[in-house]
């Protein structure tokens, strides 16, 4: 069942005052999304559409979503389920559902679109589903608590987080076997992960307050960044200048410099950020702040607070077409 989102602005003191700031207050909510963004509803078990501004019923516990190439389907894990669910962006009604592994985390669309690493937590491994099929075709066991997953651009490797403490697991999606475990000395759990625009550098956030930067090449860390408090996502915007990552036991979003490797701004939100997301054309920053359950969105050109919109039961990921 469908229904309106409530876009109502918060009436946050401190975020209304960033906004009056931006002078970006009158900024329209279809100026914003130059393309649908999705994003999950933790407690209510929903998908939010931004765009055509409208909610999908899903299951318990909607908690990681990847959108396919095509932009035509979006899956979406339930650790509750030990299962994905496969949407139409179009109609919202739900395709299939998949069994794979205990706490499914993690998720993500290859880049050909043929299937789906999905990361189970609980059960130290990664299942692959084909999503023509929309069956389990191969199991990978790897180290403990994998916890997401970003493929290189060609499809070729998988990196998975391995938040058990182990590191980054590498793997090769051609033999679906695990090349490589590279440690990751300084982080606390690596938890999730995106690549720079030329693919030699992995941006990989913790649960503590860090980032790690890693050459893929040397499988080195060649620096850790103090970032918020406790874990979230991390997004390499796809113009590949900016990193950007939440902090969920905290108010603020980073950006970091991705050629300096400096901090360039700490940005309040709200408390409990956790899923950002760049939209394709790299103009606007989305993030979903799970406290106080919230969508907001930050001018990349300002670094300022431009809208917020409210949203219900916890929001937690996004997923933007074009941006993986």
């Amino acid at each position: 069942m469908k229904k309106n989102i409530n876009f109502k602005q918060t009436k946050s003191a401190g975020l209304a005052a960033l906004l009056l700031l931006s002078g970006f207050a009158n900024v329209y909510a279809d100026e914003l999304f130059p393309e649908d963004i999705f994003s999950t509803l933790k407690d209510s078990g929903q998908v939010a559409k931004f765009g055509a501004q409208i909610l999908w019923q899903g299951e318990p516990v909607m908690l990681y979503n990847s959108i396919t190439p095509d932009a035509k389907r979006l899956v979406v894990s339930s650790p509750k389920m030990a299962s994905i669910y496969v949407f139409d962006t179009s109609t919202g009604i739900i395709l299939a559902q998949i069994k794979v592994g205990k706490d499914s985390k993690g998720l993500k669309v290859s880049p050909n679109g043929k299937e789906v690493y999905v990361a189970n937590e609980g059960a130290a491994s990664i299942s692959v589903v084909n999503l023509d099929s929309y069956e389990v075709v191969a199991t990978i066991p790897v180290e403990d608590m994998p916890h997401n997953v970003r493929f290189s651009d060609d499809g070729k490797l998988a990196y998975v987080t391995l938040q058990g403490g182990a590191g980054l697991g590498v793997i090769d999606t051609q033999t679906r076997k695990v090349l490589n475990v590279i440690p990751t000395p300084g982080l606390f759990g690596a938890h999730n992960i995106d690549l720079s625009k030329d693919g030699k550098t992995a941006f990989i956030r913790d649960t503590s307050n860090n980032v790690g930067v890693m050459d893929l090449t040397s499988g080195k860390i060649k620096k850790i960044i103090s970032v918020g408090q406790g874990h979230a996502g991390i997004d390499v915007i796809p113009n590949g200048k900016l990193v950007i990552t939440g902090a969920i036991a905290d108010d603020i979003v980073t950006v970091i410099d991705s050629k300096t490797l400096e901090v360039v701004k700490q940005i309040k939100v709200g408390f409990g950020p956790h899923g950002v997301r760049a939209s394709k054309d790299s103009r606007w920053i989305y993030v979903v702040v799970t406290a106080d359950d919230k969508l907001v969105v930050i001018d990349t050109k300002t670094l300022e607070v431009v809208k917020l919109f409210s949203l219900a039961s916890f929001p937690f990921w996004l997923a933007v077409n074009g941006n993986p």
